[in-house]
């Protein structure tokens, strides 16, 4: 069976800098690729592609 012992980790303490970084780079890149998109689906749309 499994070791169910009691440990010393408390909950909301562990350093979460890195990870909220690599959360706003994705969320800057994953906007920055909808703009482009949208641009691109803008001007074939008015170049009647």
């Amino acid at each position: 069976m499994a070791d169910h012992a009691q440990t010393s980790h408390q909950h909301g303490s562990m350093d979460i800098r890195q990870q909220e970084k690599t959360f706003g780079r994705f969320i800057r890149m994953t906007v920055t690729a909808l703009a482009i998109i949208f641009a691109i689906l803008v001007i074939l749309a008015l170049s009647n592609a």
